[in-house]
């Protein structure tokens, strides 16, 4: 058909999958409970929804700079320097159509035939698919379990050579809930100092998401690689405002430009209302978003003590994010038998670990991003095949 080979590289996100299986059951009349996709279960705020609604009604309907109108780069800005202490500059910032641009930018930057990108494994897939797609070698960066799914950094400097173009970071994680150490941090970024060619992609899409008191410690921390950091975030999951698709990625002066261009040739700019959106939302009253976590908080609590209840499973208990990842090898069942027995059998929808890489074997991923009463109904039939299949 003349499709370019490198087409058979791209991979996908089975989230997607997931739910839309999870969606024809629905349809069929079947009682699925979705704790498989990473979104949040409450509306938008209030007043983030009128600040789009009144950027609409102002007649804010045509196109924007590719960089994303100004007001909003100076509140992403403001915001970096309250939450992160740097003080950055707005032209440094883009708006992006969500989190994935930025990620897709750096790597296609960096990625090409003889390259190698450093990525988390397991991990958001889209870094692996985008790496294998761009014609660059994925070379994983293993979290463990019994660090808590953090990682060391001597064995990350270890991974490095004289091809390594690019290290992909995220804390708090996808899919593990994971939290990297700050220690582990900073001994990288020291480290990276013998590696001035090496970049850095930070994401930190869920920087508002930790829990007992945990500060997110962002890679702007370590003046040392500031000049090749770029940093990924956004309001889909603090804000739950994944429809809108609204991301940022902040830029080191040598690559703004190039990061520039390709917003021009891929998506033009984002969404005129949904800017405005954004910047009510950096502005306006945070305690939606502590209202949001405190209920995640009580979530997460009874989900990782529901699991570790269960014949078979084990359960780290998350430090971010809103995903819980158990180890189910003790159940006899790999990633995607589990998977598919919950959802076949037992109408829950998760995500098996293997869609995050093949260190996901033998886990697989929750979202609690769903109420109390759902994610007690959830572990209520995922407790029965567990039970089932120990024969109680």
């Amino acid at each position: 058909m003349g499709i370019s080979r490198k087409m058979s590289q791209l991979g996908t996100e089975t989230a997607f999958d997931v739910l839309a299986r999870a969606n024809a059951l629905s349809a069929q009349g079947v009682d699925v409970i979705n704790l498989g996709i990473g979104q949040p279960d409450f509306p938008t705020p209030a007043p983030i929804v009128a600040a789009g609604i009144q950027a609409l009604q102002d007649g804010h309907h045509g196109y924007t700079p590719a960089t994303g109108i100004l007001e909003l780069r100076e509140a992403v800005a403001a915001d970096i320097l309250k939450r992160r202490k740097v003080a950055v500059s707005p032209d440094n910032i883009l708006i992006m159509p969500g989190g994935k641009l930025t990620m897709s930018f750096a790597i296609e930057m960096f990625g090409e035939a003889g390259a190698e990108i450093l990525y988390p494994n397991p991990g958001f897939p889209i870094y692996e698919s985008m790496i294998k797609y761009s014609g660059a070698t994925p070379i994983p960066i293993p979290l463990l379990e019994e660090t808590g799914f953090s990682f060391d950094a001597d064995h990350v400097l270890s991974l490095i050579t004289e091809k390594t173009r690019l290290i992909i970071l995220n804390t708090p994680a996808n899919p593990t809930g994971g939290v990297v150490d700050k220690e582990e941090l900073r001994k990288l970024a020291a480290g990276l100092k013998n590696h001035p060619d090496v970049y850095i992609l930070s994401d930190e899409i869920y920087s508002r998401m930790t829990y007992d008191g945990l500060d997110h410690v962002s890679m702007l921390s370590f003046p040392e690689i500031r000049d090749r950091l770029i940093v990924l975030d956004g309001w889909s999951k603090t804000y739950a405002m994944t429809g809108w698709r609204l991301g940022w990625g902040l830029w080191p002066d040598k690559l703004v430009q190039l990061a520039t261009r390709l917003c021009v040739n891929y998506h033009s700019c984002v969404n005129a209302s949904a800017q405005f959106a954004g910047i009510e939302a950096l502005q306006g009253d945070q305690s939606c978003v502590d209202e949001m976590m405190d209920a995640f908080n009580d979530r997460r609590l009874l989900i990782h003590g529901r699991l570790n209840q269960m014949p078979g499973i084990t359960c780290t208990l998350p430090k971010g994010a809103f995903y819980a990842f158990p180890n189910i090898k003790a159940t006899g069942l790999t990633s995607s038998q589990m998977q598919d027995e919950l959802l076949g059998k037992m109408g829950v929808a998760t995500i098996s670990g293997t869609s995050f890489g093949k260190d996901g074997e033998g886990y697989i991923r929750f979202s609690y991003a769903n109420s109390m009463d759902n994610i007690n109904k959830a572990m209520d039939r995922v407790e029965k095949i567990t039970r089932d299949l120990n024969g109680l």
